[in-house]
């Protein structure tokens, strides 16, 4: 429960930076609870079109295009969006007069009055978060699903709020959160009941000037937590585990192996090919390995997680082993597009850093024909080479970090470049043969040719779905 931090904000004037989805979200929030709100973004009017018109233009102050930056000079609270640096040069100014500047998930804890279960990762973060969604709706509870992924915390605030004032019951039981290092750069108070760091491998190097400025945002998912409550850490990773020493909350681990360390609470396990759990105080056994239905050794840690994380929360066992049996996966990741001549074609478009196109790599057991780039996030490609001398039958190229992949794959014969999506689908549906997967998983963000990944993965779905018959 994160109530006790509640802000007034009544007739306090708030500006708030960023206008993509949590920007807007904020904005309403604000208005929701009584402040004046001025939004700002460097995108022009034109370029922002209907992200405006969410807004009430009456009440909300607009200020874009290049004079952004004015509509701080007056502000009291500034709230940024995930993709505003948080050391913006306007920003630290901002500081220096004694203003605030928070996260849009900063803000919205203040006013959620149920529990928050969070998460953040490298990967695995969204598929995660949706599997326990699903395992506490099975049982009942009324959830939230949303944060980094999908719906801003919010948008479940102000339906939180309106409730209160109107003196209805809340409409959520629980909240379960994504959350990404960018929004945990400015929090103070975020106070999740269950928080877990799922994994730490290089990403967004081009926003932190080294792995341990990332994993030290990442980090900070834990800092309000208290003695009551539970924090998560995958003891596989070494980065990872070690920070479980330096937390208040009771400690919980899971781990592909069979033991426990000592100095944990209770954890979730592999025990031959059994998922098993002793993280309510007794030992239960969870499912078979092979009876989860989403493919690959990351989503056996996934479904670890999330079992955690259900059964913590009041979920039953049979809820917990129905999802995981049933759910076939994320739209993006890992996704079975179609089947087509013996070849499967497979959309993984989430795959936006080395770390998860080499596990998408590594949970397919077939011939590969890999289509991959786009823009470097200052990712090491290097990494991949041994999995995709291995794996992989035809290596084709697209997008900006094209000369950066293939230089990193020197002594590999079969790759081509494509100047289009369009032209890269083709390539691999003439090359690939019967028995093979097309996988498209960039290792790379989209923003050179695309919207985002869901634009991107959407995108060649359909060029997927159009190839002949």
């Amino acid at each position: 429960m994160v109530s006790e931090g509640v802000m007034e904000l009544q007739g306090t004037k708030v500006t708030v930076v960023g206008l993509a989805r949590s920007g807007v979200a904020a904005a309403r929030l604000l208005q929701a609870v009584g402040a004046h709100v001025t939004v700002a973004d460097r995108k022009e009017r034109s370029e922002l079109g209907s992200v405006l018109t969410q807004l009430e233009d009456a009440r909300v102050g607009v200020t874009v295009g290049s004079r952004y930056e004015t509509a701080l000079e007056s502000a009291e609270l500034v709230v940024i969006s995930p993709g505003v640096p948080y050391r913006m040069e306007a920003l630290e100014r901002v500081r220096q007069r004694g203003v605030k500047v928070i996260s849009e998930l900063e803000l919205a804890s203040r006013f959620v009055s149920a529990p928050m279960l969070a998460l953040t990762g490298t990967n695995g973060k969204s598929t995660t978060v949706t599997l326990i969604g699903k395992m506490l709706q099975d049982s009942g509870k009324r959830v939230f699903v949303g944060g980094n992924l999908g719906t801003a915390l919010s948008e479940a605030a102000i339906q939180m709020v309106l409730a209160s004032q109107q003196g209805s019951p809340s409409p959520f039981d629980v909240l379960v959160v994504e959350v990404s290092s960018f929004q945990l750069e400015t929090v103070e108070q975020f106070h999740p009941r269950i928080a877990a760091l799922l994994n730490v491998t290089v990403d967004h190097q081009d926003r932190y000037a080294s792995i341990d400025e990332y994993v030290a945002a990442k980090r900070r998912i834990f800092e309000s937590q208290k003695p009551t409550d539970y924090a998560l850490f995958n003891l596989d990773d070494q980065r990872v585990a070690a920070l479980r020493y330096s937390v208040k909350a009771r400690v919980l681990g899971f781990t592909r192996q069979s033991v426990l360390p000592a100095d944990v609470s209770g954890g979730t396990y592999l025990e031959g090919d059994r998922l098993v759990t002793t993280v309510t105080g007794v030992r239960q056994e969870i499912c078979r390995r092979q009876e989860i239905k989403i493919i690959g050794d990351h989503n056996v840690e996934n479904a670890m997680v999330a079992a955690t994380y259900a059964l913590l929360s009041g979920s039953s066992l049979e809820s917990v082993r129905r999802v995981l049996m049933t759910f076939p996966g994320l739209e993006h990741a890992l996704e079975i597009v179609r089947d087509r001549r013996g070849v499967r074609f497979v959309n993984d478009s989430k795959g936006t850093n080395v770390d998860a196109t080499l596990k998408a790599i590594e949970s397919i057991d077939q011939p590969i024909w890999l289509i991959a780039g786009g823009r470097d996030k200052g990712g090491d490609f290097s990494r991949l080479a041994p999995a995709i001398r291995q794996r992989v039958k035809g290596l084709i190229l697209i997008g900006e970090a094209t000369p950066l992949i293939a230089q990193a794959m020197a002594g590999f014969s079969t790759i081509s470049r494509a100047a289009s999506l369009k032209e890269a689908v083709q390539a691999a549906a003439d090359s690939a043969v019967s028995g093979g997967v097309v996988l498209f998983s960039p290792a790379c963000a989209s923003f050179d040719m695309f919207a985002d990944y869901q634009d991107r993965g959407r995108q060649f779905k359909a060029l997927v779905q159009s190839l002949p018959a």
